[in-house]
């Protein structure tokens, strides 16, 4: 099994995980009296490139499980 990708997958999920901690959380307590989701709002700045982040990273992530799995059979 190659090292490299397993490395590889080691660093893509260590940055998911600080990627997706990085994400603001929503509206706090707000969301216990329906505050939160009834206002839609578009996202802006840093939290969307997080979000952007977010899905090349996962897609990334998905593809080094593949790769893994195809070298190891």
């Amino acid at each position: 099994m190659p090292t490299y990708l397993i490395t590889g997958q080691i660093l893509v999920t260590i940055a998911l995980i600080v990627v997706v901690l990085f994400q603001s959380k929503g509206g706090g307590l707000g969301g216990i009296f329906g505050q939160s989701d009834s206002v839609y709002r578009t996202r802006r700045g840093v939290e969307k490139i997080l979000f952007y982040l977010t899905i090349i990273l996962a897609v990334i992530f998905v593809v080094f499980a593949i790769l893994i799995v195809r070298a190891t059979s």
